[in-house]
């Protein structure tokens, strides 16, 4: 409600100023000043403008640097360090851009502005100048987008075998995740077999699907390559993990990827930020529904070791759901209850007593 009256104050004032000066105007046409009027008018606009550039190119600046560590996120990723020079070296460019652009633009409002008795000049053409404004941001586009192009490719090229590989699934208004367990191989899925429980799709005949198990928190292991396989289920997403610099959509039909390393673990960032509550945080950055806001996953990046003790923590799905053992064939239901901790592998035994 208070920002709907500041809305109508504002426009309020706005109408009463443009009221005060068409009225004014009138009345000056009325008493024979218009040539006058218009000159001291143009006068003052013309101040007013050069006015307008000065204080806005002065609080442009300092608001950038004294706020900038408010807006800039610390950077935990390997590829990320190559990703904000790309951006930074066109936020370069394009200030640089907007400040010539913005000092010619207002100089010459201010510099041809109406004077009576005095007549514009009109150039036909100049090539030497359209060729000068058509190579130079040609040029410089040009190098920014190889650029960028040679980063993207090193980022979505095939992930190393040694990769760790996790699944990320979205959906309204919710991120699930998705692991294998000491394989590393994910098991395949297929949309047809999504239902109420089977929420990824798990095609249980095929023998790596037996362990994956399900999380709804996205655990990292540092400095080593992490592939994620990114889907949806009903509507556009997007995977965002802002301090990682990843940002992936996640599309219905379409598999996307994205594969990085995180370099720091939380509680390096923790340290870091002088934050002793501070998160990892993966959000959905797609406006995806009434409930978008809400489509958060915590994260956690931790040594190897702890990792590793974490997803032995884990049961896998199919421990979780034994009713689903009657979709596994028959020729695989043994092997099926081992790996999904079910039951305890007789050849275990077998190998303690020999040793």
């Amino acid at each position: 409600m208070m920002s709907l009256i500041i809305f109508l104050g504002v426009v309020l004032v706005l109408g009463i100023l443009f009221l005060i000066f068409r009225i004014s105007t009138l009345v000056s046409i009325a008493k024979g000043k218009k040539e006058g009027y218009v000159g001291a008018n143009n006068g003052i606009h013309g101040t007013l403008f050069i006015l307008f550039l000065v204080l806005g190119l002065a609080g442009f600046f300092w608001y950038s640097f004294t706020y900038f560590d408010q807006y800039t996120l610390p950077i935990a990723s390997e590829h990320g360090k190559k990703t904000d020079t790309l951006f930074w070296i066109t936020m370069g460019v394009t200030v640089v851009a907007f400040v010539i652009i913005s000092i010619v633009m207002f100089v010459f409002i201010y510099q041809y502005r109406y004077q009576e008795g005095r007549r514009a000049k009109f150039f036909p053409d100049n090539h030497y100048l359209e060729l000068t404004w058509t190579i130079i941001p040609a040029i410089v586009l040009a190098v920014l987008i190889f650029t960028g192009l040679r980063t993207w490719n090193e980022i979505t090229a095939p992930a190393s075998k040694e990769a760790e590989v996790i699944e990320l699934v979205a959906q309204q208004f919710a991120w699930t995740a998705r692991y294998p367990s000491k394989d590393n191989q994910l098991g395949k899925v297929n949309y047809k077999l999504i239902d109420a429980v089977n929420e990824f799709g798990l095609d249980l005949t095929d023998k790596n699907s037996f362990d994956d198990f399900k999380s709804l928190e996205l655990h990292f292991p540092v400095d080593e390559e992490i592939l994620l396989k990114i889907r949806a289920k009903d509507v556009l997403h997007s995977v965002f993990l802002p301090h990682f610099r990843v940002k992936m959509d996640a599309v219905p039909g379409m598999p996307t990827q994205f594969k990085f390393k995180a370099t720091k673990t939380t509680e390096e960032m923790r340290t870091e930020t002088g934050n002793p509550n501070f998160n990892y945080e993966l959000a959905c950055t797609e406006i995806c529904g009434k409930g978008h806001f809400s489509m958060r996953m915590p994260v956690i990046v931790e040594d190897r070791e702890s990792y590793d003790r974490w997803k032995a923590s884990q049961e896998a799905w199919l421990k979780q759901n034994p009713d689903y053992l009657k979709n596994v064939p028959a020729q695989l239901k043994e092997a099926a209850m081992i790996k999904a901790g079910l039951q305890k592998d007789p050849g275990a035994n077998v190998a303690a007593v020999k040793e």
